[in-house]
């Protein structure tokens, strides 16, 4: 965008999200379409919004989708019902959605594994009319420290993520401190120490919260970042937030992993929402 000027997070690794940006395009066009912006990584929500146990022919189809363009994928969702829509994960919810959760685990890291991908994302799932919150809370660590377990089989890190409150008024994790209360307490659980903090800069923004004190207090525990300017979820520069700035701020504190960029292209193709991002700035280096 005019006047959006990266500065010190010139070097930063970005990779695109192809459940945001791109959903013009069916599926499998996709990562061809994120290799032609000339970007080399992308990650995804779980593409099988029905179905936590695809087809195996539907899932070979999207990992040669995305070998044959040669872009890695860097980060995959864990099956979390309805997203986008009502839903935001499953693994707290008691009965079918937990269980379908729990027949996705090793599904969603078996296909990571045979792409290369390091990174799994678990959403919490929303709170439930007339079940106990500690309940849910009790099933979704149950359900996280397999998630931990599955990933750590393939060596990946869980990501648990906080979203924001206007927009997931039943999500219980609407802040920077309530997820990674979590993180420390799968961590604690496994004994794995392989569950980190997704940190959507978007989110917490949303939220109201500090973002300089909430990277300054989590980035050591934070194992990916996802960005998207405030308000209005758009490409950096057309909101308010100082995007570039928080990006160096990261950078000087530690945080050396990727950034997604999971924002809503507007009223425009896809591939016309990078002008922020220079070309020879979205391979990955």
């Amino acid at each position: 965008m005019p006047g959006f000027e990266l500065g010190t997070a010139a070097d930063q690794r970005f990779n695109v999200n192809l459940s945001i940006l791109f959903t013009e395009l069916p599926l499998l066009e996709r990562p061809a379409a994120a290799a032609a912006a000339g970007f080399t990584a992308v990650e995804l929500w779980w593409p099988w919004i029905d179905s936590p146990t695809p087809e195996q022919s539907e899932l070979d189809a999207l990992k040669k989708a995305i070998e044959d363009v040669g872009v890695q994928l860097i980060g995959l969702n864990f099956y979390a019902g309805q997203l986008p829509g009502p839903d935001r994960g499953a693994l707290s919810i008691p009965g079918e959605e937990s269980e379908r959760f729990r027949a996705n685990i090793d599904v969603a890291a078996d296909f990571a594994a045979s792409l290369g991908c390091k990174a799994l994302n678990a959403l919490y799932g929303n709170r439930v009319d007339g079940v106990d919150p500690a309940e849910q809370d009790a099933l979704a660590l149950e359900n996280l420290a397999l998630a931990a377990r599955a990933a750590d089989r393939i060596g990946a890190i869980l990501l648990i993520e906080a979203l924001n409150k206007p927009e997931s008024p039943l999500y219980p994790l609407v802040s920077a401190p309530a997820a990674v209360g979590i993180v420390d307490k799968v961590n604690e659980a496994t004994g794995l120490g392989n569950a980190r903090f997704l940190m959507d800069l978007y989110h917490l923004s949303m939220n109201g919260e500090d973002l300089p004190a909430v990277i300054e207090q989590y980035a050591a525990k934070t194992g990916h970042v996802q960005i998207a300017d405030n308000p209005g979820r758009g490409a950096p520069g057309t909101g308010a937030l100082p995007l570039a700035e928080l990006l160096g701020q990261l950078q000087k504190a530690g945080y050396e992993g990727w950034v997604g960029l999971e924002y809503k292209p507007g009223d425009r193709p896809s591939a016309e929402a990078f002008g922020w991002l220079p070309v020879e700035q979205r391979a990955a280096r």
